[in-house]
């Protein structure tokens, strides 16, 4: 009986022992400060967390994988720049939490960084807009890969929409990287946000006197011939002013790759050219009248005249 006694006592004291050595090292750390204002940072809080942020990787992990597992690729993609966001502020605030629970006054410690906070807050601001105003672009989809949109007179077509800035292939092959914000402060022309097909116009005048329906059938027989305008909706032309120098006239097409149309209105315009030497319609160049004076009487002694047909010089 009394060896018994001893036994579990010699038990109880090794225990205690180990226990004791395991809270002394737990126990190891940082303490600063007193009462209320404390901070004690030891090897057990250190671990307490450590356990906290894999519990919440791993459950973060499991939600991404549930919310994304119907998602279309374009979708998944915009979820997980958003959520690699969400999850660095969850962390921060199951840190903050754990380290609470285990007894350390974070008042304490958020009061000591507030200066430092404010301080990153103001050299940090363009960048929190710039991943603010890219949430926004994701959650409500104004703009999608492959969309042609035109930015401060650049045309590009969208191949990559991050967290912090959208990248776009310009018609000259270089990459132009727009910051999010600009999307919010800044008007941006987006091409294709309704659907792919664009309508393009070509501008063209012609002489006084000239055919007109001539004219208007050219204009359309011409872009009938041209590849890559659409034959449904039909092009049409309008009759556009009586200019100083010419009739105005515009041939409206569509077409279902904006990003490419300057080629397309080249070539349109060659074809114009062609088809009106062929027809003897003239594309006049502005008239004008130049009148030479003496001397201050004003009273003109010479006017020379330019129009599409000829120059002449005339004495008054």
């Amino acid at each position: 009986m009394v060896q018994e006694e001893t036994v579990e006592t010699i038990k109880e004291v090794i225990e205690e022992d180990i226990w004791g050595s395991i809270k002394k090292f737990l126990d190891l750390g940082i303490h600063i400060g007193k009462d209320d204002t404390a901070i004690d940072l030891t090897i057990g809080h250190l671990l307490l967390v450590i356990i906290a942020f894999a519990v919440t990787s791993f459950v973060l992990k499991w939600i991404k994988v549930w919310l994304t597992r119907k998602m279309e690729n374009e979708d998944k993609l915009k979820f997980n720049s958003i959520f690699k966001f969400t999850r660095y502020f969850i962390y921060i605030v199951v840190i903050l939490i754990t380290l609470n629970i285990a007894g350390i006054q974070v008042t304490a410690i958020l009061v000591a960084s507030a200066g430092l906070f404010i301080g990153l807050g103001l050299a940090l601001q363009e960048l929190f807009q710039d991943i603010i105003a890219g949430i926004m672009i994701m959650v409500d989809k104004s703009i999608h890969v492959g969309d042609i949109i035109e930015s401060e007179g650049r045309v590009g077509r969208v191949f990559e929409i991050k967290l912090r800035t959208t990248r776009a292939l310009t018609r000259d092959d270089k990459v132009v990287i727009i910051p999010n914000h600009k999307f919010l402060s800044e008007t941006i022309f987006n091409y294709t946000q309704n659907h792919k097909t664009t309508r393009e116009t070509v501008h063209v005048g012609v002489a006084y006197g000239s055919d007109t329906e001539l004219v208007r059938n050219l204009l359309l027989d011409c872009a009938s011939k041209q590849s890559g305008i659409l034959k449904s909706p039909k092009p049409f032309v309008l009759f556009e002013d009586f200019a100083d120098s010419a009739l105005l006239f515009g041939i409206y097409f569509f077409v279902s790759d904006a990003f490419v149309d300057p080629r397309i209105k080249s070539e349109l315009r060659f074809k114009i050219d062609t088809a009106f030497r062929e027809n003897n319609v003239t594309i006049p160049f502005p008239q004008r009248d130049v009148h030479f004076y003496a001397n201050d009487s004003g009273i003109p002694i010479q006017m020379m005249t330019s129009n599409p047909n000829k120059s002449s010089l005339a004495d008054d």
